[in-house]
């Protein structure tokens, strides 16, 4: 029995196009760590356009970049950054601020569209007290990963950004506390959205995006900031070890999703909504979604039945049993059985992302397994 895989564990599944593939191989390079790689520089004043900033740094990956921004606006050793407790700095990037850069930080409750509340905030920022650390840099996750790529109010930003900027007394020594974004789907925000990034980006400091999520380059992230900034990140990336040579020919790949893949992405949003509608209409007492907070390309299957859990529902659809094929849930023919790869750890929900490499065709095997497999479990467990 052959079998059809529909991956949608991750978009960082997702693979380079063709046209990445030729860039990639045309590409012109020099060595970046001179500042001679005409690719990376390209692609580097491409970001910084884009974002409305003067100036952008190409690192390996997103977690470098929010560790450089952690180190460059917390410059001074016994300061804090102050994060959502379900972000993807503070909860899967190993500490990296605190056992690498010397930076402390401090959670805050996320809300389930993956804002904080900001009057929490203004009480947890420590200013000038010897017995504490200075808050120098607040951090948001948008998309938010872990709160099903809910995307960030612009309302919420912009209160944000006037409480930090216009509040005398939340600038210890008469500092500005800085603002990062953890954008590594922005894209898909500004999709949502229907703005530029360089809207969602205007109050922020910094930011940093993936270029090899659902914008499918092979690596790397960007990071984007005034010059000064940037050129401290780029000092500090080499201390990190991601100061790469000859990178232009992984910075093609990066214009190319620039060029080419930013623009698919309300695709994406569309094919994960489909998949969201057919759970929903399912009206399984085991397994739900909440149509209203399907956002983007991340949807959070929801598991409410302790012996049916989001890890159970993940393992039944890597199966393929001979009923369901005789129930003609199959692939391109009959001898074909149809295989979902989900995400799911000790949560209460999978999860699943879409990426442009998943089809039409794909999302309809998908919706077809999941309702088999739905169905299988409501005939076990019924409401």
């Amino acid at each position: 029995m052959s079998e059809y895989v529909v991956d949608v564990r991750s978009d960082t599944v997702s693979l380079p196009s063709p046209e990445m593939r030729q860039a990639m191989f045309d590409a012109v390079v020099g060595d970046d760590v001179y500042g001679e790689d005409p690719t990376i520089n390209a692609l580097q004043e491409k970001a910084a356009k884009l974002f409305g900033k003067e100036a952008a740094l190409f690192v390996p990956s997103g977690t470098m970049g929010n560790l450089l921004a952690c180190m460059v606006h917390c410059h001074r050793r016994g300061t804090e950054a102050i994060v959502g407790d379900l972000s993807h700095v503070y909860l899967y990037e190993q500490g990296g601020s605190a056992h690498i850069a010397g930076v402390h930080l401090s959670p805050l409750h996320n809300n389930e569209d993956g804002t904080f509340c900001l009057e929490e905030l203004r009480r947890k920022v420590r200013l000038e007290d010897d017995h504490e650390p200075i808050t120098s840099l607040v951090i948001v996750e948008n998309t938010h990963n872990i709160c099903g790529g809910k995307v960030i109010p612009l309302e919420w930003l912009d209160k944000l950004a006037a409480m930090l900027n216009g509040d005398k007394r939340l600038q210890p020594y008469g500092n500005r506390i800085a603002l990062h974004m953890d954008g590594a789907r922005i894209f898909n925000a500004a999709e949502a959205l229907q703005v530029p990034v360089a809207r969602i980006a205007r109050d922020f400091d910094s930011v940093s995006f993936c270029l090899s999520k659902g914008l499918s380059a092979p690596v790397g992230s960007i990071l984007v900031g005034p010059k000064a900034f940037i050129r401290e990140a780029r000092r500090l990336r080499k201390a990190l070890g991601g100061g790469m040579r000859q990178a232009g020919v992984l910075a093609a790949a990066g214009i190319v999703a620039l060029d080419k893949i930013v623009p698919l992405l309300g695709k994406d949003h569309e094919r994960t909504r489909r998949i969201a509608e057919a759970i929903h209409n399912a009206h399984s007492p085991n397994v739900s979604v909440d149509l209203d907070r399907v956002h983007s390309n991340i949807l959070l299957i929801c598991l409410s039945n302790p012996k049916f859990t989001a890890n159970d529902f993940a393992e039944r659809c890597l199966k393929v049993t001979p009923d369901e094929l005789a129930a003609g849930v199959c692939g391109t023919n009959k001898e074909q059985g149809i295989v979902v790869k989900v995400s799911a750890r000790d949560w209460k929900f999978s999860r699943i992302v879409l990426y442009h490499q998943i089809s039409d065709v794909d999302v309809e095997l998908t919706i077809k397994k999941f309702n088999y497999v739905i169905k299988e479990a409501d005939s076990q467990w019924p409401a």
